[in-house]
């Protein structure tokens, strides 16, 4: 017969297991607050319904010196502030988000000089914050768009805006949904490249700031998979059977002398890849669709956030197991090196954006974003949670940990993108 204290020990080490181990919270919220220099707009704000707390979800998040950022997409009404920051040694845990670089530059429908939705953002190591607006209000159905798409570059140093690129009409389709950016820097601050992911439109925009131009590349690789467009998320079972090309990442430079880029479909259990060099030249537009090359499946399910650090290291976030995951991709893409890092069945429900600092470590929020679009939220207990961990720690104990590459002749049978590893990079480690 079970005693008390037995009773209580069982349900302590049943709370462990479903709790993160290696990733530490660092910031947490019941439902977002936001900072206003005026305490009374803020209340005529509230008032009016010009501001509605319960309609804001955290989604993007970047780090750069004591600033973290956190993006609020306009999905409802009542969102003051889409580009906001708190204070990464905030004496609080559920800081109240200050619009950056100020409320008047987060105005919706202002589309020179505001901001209507941004979803992820990028700090470069030239101390620029790179922004997409979308110019969209609402999400699915109620969407609309007020603004045309705009990349917004912001000069950390000074809180200004130094650039603001309007992505031509052929860049776009009528069923673009744009949620992600990756930044590409080769050298001088001026040889920097942006890759944005169409989600629902099924493109990759590529963005030159040194040519201040933009070019479209279309292919199958971005579409879903019709086979993976169910989802399972804290008890909800719905379909996103629409959602294409969205994660991706950059790989250190190869020894061929370009970066890769991984990338993967939301409603997908595949990774696929290319070389930047392919993207950045505008001339393969039209002519390009071997140059892409598909990996395996994995079984770890959907894939949204993913970044890659200066080893080569991918960690990803599997929605479906409330986990983050880690690849070495020296290795071969398959599920035996493929792992997960951490994992917590309450405060790792959907982890949305993953971003490593310069200290080596990776940071994650969490947001519930299933529960915010196919249900509700429960505003008496925390939704939304930011956790870090250094790299090393969460490698521990991985097979992405492992300190032997595997070369190219032990045993390996190429499928798909290996085929191109093969040919890219001959004999040798797998890619480095």
């Amino acid at each position: 017969m079970l005693t008390i204290a037995n009773v209580l020990v069982v349900v302590a080490l049943a709370q462990i297991c479903f709790a993160t181990i290696k990733l530490q919270e660092h910031f947490e919220w019941n439902i977002l607050d936001f900072d206003y220099a005026d305490e009374n707009t803020k209340i005529r704000d509230l008032i009016t319904g010009k501001y509605k707390p319960e309609n804001s979800l955290p989604v993007g998040i970047e780090i750069w010196k004591d600033k973290f950022f956190v993006t609020v997409p306009r999905w409802k009404e009542g969102i003051p502030s889409t580009l906001n920051y708190v204070q990464l040694n905030s004496l609080v845990k559920n800081p109240s988000l200050i619009p950056y670089p100020d409320l008047k530059s987060n105005e919706l429908g202002n589309c020179k000089e505001g901001l209507s939705t941004v979803y992820r953002i990028h700090a470069d190591k030239c101390d620029r914050l790179w922004v997409l607006d979308t110019g969209t209000y609402g999400i699915a159905e109620t969407m609309q768009s007020v603004c045309p798409y705009a990349i917004n570059i912001f000069d950390l140093k000074t809180n200004t805006k130094i650039r603001r690129y309007e992505f031509r009409p052929e860049d776009t389709n009528q069923n673009t949904f744009i949620a992600n950016i990756l930044v590409d820097m080769e050298g001088s601050c001026d040889d920097a490249y942006a890759y944005f992911s169409d989600e629902l439109g099924y493109g990759l925009i590529v963005y030159s700031y040194k040519q201040n131009k933009s070019w479209r590349f279309t292919h199958s690789y971005f579409m879903p998979d019709p086979l993976k467009g169910d989802f399972n998320i804290d008890g909800l079972n719905f379909q996103w059977g629409e959602e294409g090309i969205f994660g991706m990442t950059l790989s250190p430079k190869t020894v061929a002398g370009d970066r890769l880029i991984y990338f993967s479909p939301l409603a997908s259990h595949r990774e696929f890849v290319v070389s930047n060099k392919v993207l950045q030249n505008s001339s393969k537009v039209s002519n390009s669709y071997k140059d892409f090359y598909p990996l395996n499946e994995r079984i770890h399910g959907h894939v949204t956030g993913k970044i890659m650090d200066e080893d080569g290291i991918q960690f990803m976030s599997f929605i479906d197991k409330n986990a983050i995951g880690c690849w070495n991709s020296k290795y071969v893409y398959d599920n035996k090196n493929i792992d997960i890092v951490d994992k917590d069945d309450v405060g790792l429900i959907f982890p949305c954006d993953l971003k490593i600092d310069k200290y080596r470590n990776l940071w994650v929020i969490s947001d519930r974003m299933s529960n915010f679009l196919v249900a509700s939220l429960n505003y008496k207990e925390v939704n939304f949670r930011v956790y870090f961990a250094p790299i090393d720690v969460l490698l521990k104990d991985t097979v992405c940990e492992k300190k032997k590459y595997m070369k190219l002749n032990d045993h390996f049978e190429p499928f798909g993108g290996e085929k191109f590893v093969f040919q890219h990079y001959g004999t040798g480690n797998l890619l480095f």
